[in-house]
């Protein structure tokens, strides 16, 4: 549930005069400042107009000049300055459309998660009304903390939105999660912030997402390397459509669960079976993009299975519930049913066998081993296919633009 509101004249997706949309850009003080001048370029040379405002421990990173000679505007440090009486936190939140802080460092996180308003990009936070968008960037220990962790909670639950942190190389030089998100990334996040969407008011979509977990002993499981990022997509893409979204999900990596939408983590095929079963009667759509274990152990052992004494193990398994089918069984008339198909056989073939045997309206394929496998890819190439209707490919795009084209293709099956 989004709390701060837009007003009216300002609302992100509404002109009032000018057609270059009103992006304000606060840069905090990271490493990863430097990165924010790709993203202040990128902008401007979408056609953005673009202010900056920087923290004065930013200014250590990169000198406020860069920024200015880059956007073609003053750059805005400190509020007690000369020109101090003009208001500027008043004025840039007034100003701006979009407020994008990037890189977002734990500091700011507790500030603006605080409403602490002690310099004037914070200052200028309270002052704004319309969306924000941040792209956190810190150290993996740093990102996990239960601090910085609740704090981007509150901030999620009051309507910020988040891009990153992603994967990759710190700058101590160890890997985990914590660094920025890629600039192209983010400017991708602000173009779908400003392109007004909607279709999906009144809707009802229950979106599972994430792999399942089948135990064989305490400490060892059947399981695949899905990161639950696809499902995460989807239900945040159809959250700012207008849907009432419910996220049923096994373990998930990466930044962790889209703000606002209602969770129920499961580890088990059988659990997430069961919560989606509970809920499927009052959803109009209903997106399969967890990636099920199909098989799980007949018999788990209560023990940790020890290897003395034994020269192999054998492991009888049995089927896990069938929940794409299981749906398509118990749908009503008019619910739109959705499923994903990764395959290593003949991609269309695959699907249309999973279309007809489960009952769904659409299959998303996508092939193991090519360009843009899933598992821990940060883009898909895929082929959508309908029940009635050709085939469609996508070339290799983001996730978040998968998203947005699965659920085109769900909201004209919506329309009948």
């Amino acid at each position: 549930m989004l709390v701060r509101k837009a007003s009216p004249a300002r609302a992100v997706g509404v002109s009032s005069g000018n057609d270059r949309r009103r992006i304000l850009l606060g840069v905090t003080g990271g490493i990863a400042a430097y990165r924010a001048c790709e993203l202040a370029r990128l902008l401007v040379k979408s056609g953005k107009e673009v202010r900056v405002v920087m923290t004065e421990a930013a200014t250590k990173f990169v000198a406020p000049l860069t920024f200015a000679t880059l956007t073609g505007a003053p750059v805005a440090v400190d509020g007690f300055g000369p020109s101090a009486w003009k208001m500027e936190h008043i004025e840039l939140g007034r100003w701006a459309e979009l407020f994008v802080i990037a890189p977002a460092t734990a500091d700011v996180l507790a500030k603006l998660a605080g409403g602490e308003a002690d310099e004037l990009l914070s200052t200028t936070h309270l002052a704004f009304e319309g969306e924000l968008l941040l792209a956190p960037a810190m150290n993996t220990a740093m990102w996990r903390h239960p601090a910085v962790v609740e704090n981007c909670r509150r901030l999620s639950e009051r309507g910020a939105r988040f891009v990153g942190p992603r994967e990759g190389e710190l700058a101590c030089g160890e890997t985990g999660v914590g660094p920025m998100a890629e600039p192209s990334d983010i400017l991708e996040e602000i173009e779908s912030m400003l392109t007004a969407a909607s279709g999906f008011e009144g809707r009802r979509v229950l979106v599972t997402a994430g792999p399942t977990v089948e135990y064989i002993d305490p400490v060892r499981y059947l399981s695949n390397p899905s990161t639950g990022l696809m499902g995460i997509e989807l239900a945040r893409e159809a959250a700012r459509r207008g849907a009432e979204v419910c996220l049923v999900h096994g373990p998930l990596a990466g930044s962790g669960l889209p703000g606002g939408i209602p969770a129920e983590p499961v580890v088990s095929a059988q659990q997430m079976y069961e919560a989606v079963m509970r809920r499927i009667p009052k959803a109009d759509v209903f997106i399969g993009a967890a990636a099920v274990s199909d098989f799980r152990p007949v018999r788990p052992s209560a023990e940790k299975l020890k290897k003395e004494g034994k020269r192999g193990l054998t492991l009888e398994l049995e089927r896990s519930p069938d929940i794409l089918q299981a749906v398509g069984r118990a749908r009503r008339p008019g619910q739109v049913v959705v499923g994903f198909a990764l395959e290593t056989g003949e991609l269309l073939t695959e699907a249309r066998k999973k279309l007809a045997s489960k009952r769904a309206d659409l299959i998303v394929a996508n092939a193991v081993g090519a360009e843009g496998a899933p598992f821990g890819s940060s883009s898909h190439s895929i082929l959508l296919v309908p029940a009635r209707g050709e085939p469609a490919r996508l070339p290799p795009q983001s996730k978040r633009r998968v998203a947005g084209a699965v659920l085109d293709r769900v909201k004209s099956l919506l329309d009948g």
